[in-house]
């Protein structure tokens, strides 16, 4: 009786010619389905040789299922930010970079449609229609996106390859000077004059004052204990919840002359609970960014401040003078709520004692401003 046949051992690719004389190669994947090459080749050494690279991809584990990308934009990048567990604030800033900057290109288009040449002629388009600080965060977004299409192995590799695309390239940020403070502080009325000094010699972010309530003020000393943020969204809503990063979360020693300052607000303006807000509105409800933004546009106008003045740019008035007062740069970080990664940054250190003396410092200063201010006044008088 004759034995039986050895079993062919299975090709892992052929390649044969079409009719039409060019040549296609087909495979045999990874999950063991039979595919063919995306595309016919002019001889049969393109072919074999296609199909030797594929081989190699397989051995290294570099294959990508070639139906992996046909997945829609859109519906990939919405579920990404729901899975981000993001802060309500940069949920509402990504949504919106969505809508306006990245579905009207990519709505229809599958993930692997979206290739180098694409996002450099959509980069393009944008820098065209808006402003190139936008356009860098769309295309950063964009770019955390299909990363993550890379690493689910739906793509082979991001397309987002355009060097310095995500930089943002802001001019300075003006500062104000005492005076000016001063002047913003007078023209913003009683209810709110704390928040402008706040801004700049705290310097605290204005979503920090947001939450503020009485047990984080303190008057010996004074200083300001911040541990939330309620910054408010675009449908008016304030969300309560942690500060930006942890090392928002610190006590800021305030400088002297701010004391009678902080006394009469808590008197007179604050909450009468125990655990009432420091910043209400003349209803008695949390300040609203509308109503708040109108009184500052009159009060930067009185103040002779530029028309692109923001309230949030008190804090580089704030850093400017703790570095004038002898602040180093992780007194300065450690005031604003600021972290970094830097390495030169872990071996400086500021403590609440170094803090009170940045205080101390800002107070000299601004007393030294008033007073000059005081005495030409009083000379010309004369």
């Amino acid at each position: 009786m004759a034995g039986r046949r050895p079993q062919r051992r299975r090709e892992f690719g052929t390649v044969r010619q079409l009719p039409s004389g060019r040549w296609q190669a087909r495979y045999w994947a990874p999950d063991g389905n039979r595919r063919k090459a995306p595309e016919t080749f002019p001889t049969r050494t393109d072919a074999q040789t296609w199909l030797t690279l594929t081989q190699a991809d397989i051995e290294r584990n570099h294959w990508v299922d070639p139906d992996a990308g046909k997945v829609n934009f859109a519906a990939y990048a919405v579920r990404w930010i729901e899975e981000r567990g993001l802060s309500a604030t940069t949920e509402e800033l990504y949504r919106r970079l969505l809508r306006l900057h990245l579905l009207p290109t990519f709505a229809s288009v599958n993930l692997d449609d979206i290739t180098p040449p694409v996002v450099r002629t959509w980069r393009a388009e944008r820098l065209e229609a808006t402003g190139a600080t936008t356009v860098a965060k769309a295309y950063r977004l964009l770019k955390a996106i299909m990363e993550t299409a890379a690493d689910d192995e739906l793509i082979r590799r991001n397309p987002c390859r355009i060097r310095g695309a995500g930089s943002e390239k802001a001019g300075e940020r003006p500062t104000a000077t005492v005076e000016q403070v001063d002047a913003l502080a007078e023209a913003m009325g009683p209810r709110w004059r704390l928040m402008v000094y706040f801004g700049a010699y705290g310097p605290m972010r204005p979503e920090e004052q947001a939450a503020l309530r009485r047990p984080d003020v303190t008057l010996d000393p004074l200083a300001v204990k911040i541990r939330e943020a309620a910054p408010e969204l675009a449908t008016g809503r304030r969300v309560e919840g942690d500060t930006k990063s942890m090392a928002g979360r610190r006590t800021v020693f305030l400088p002297a002359f701010l004391h009678v300052e902080v006394e009469r607000h808590l008197k007179w303006f604050a909450e009468k609970e125990p655990d009432g807000l420091i910043f209400v509105g003349e209803k008695g409800a949390p300040f609203r960014r509308s109503t708040f933004g109108r009184k500052w546009r009159r009060a930067r106008a009185k103040a002779g401040l530029p028309e692109g003045f923001r309230f949030y740019d008190l804090r580089h008035t704030g850093h400017t003078l703790s570095t004038q007062s002898g602040a180093t740069l992780k007194d300065t970080m450690v005031r604003a709520g600021q972290s970094s990664e830097k390495a030169a940054l872990i071996y400086q250190h500021s403590d609440g004692e170094r803090q009170r003396e940045v205080a101390g410092g800002i107070d000299s200063r601004v007393r030294a401003v008033r007073q000059r201010a005081l005495d030409q006044s009083t000379t010309r008088e004369i």
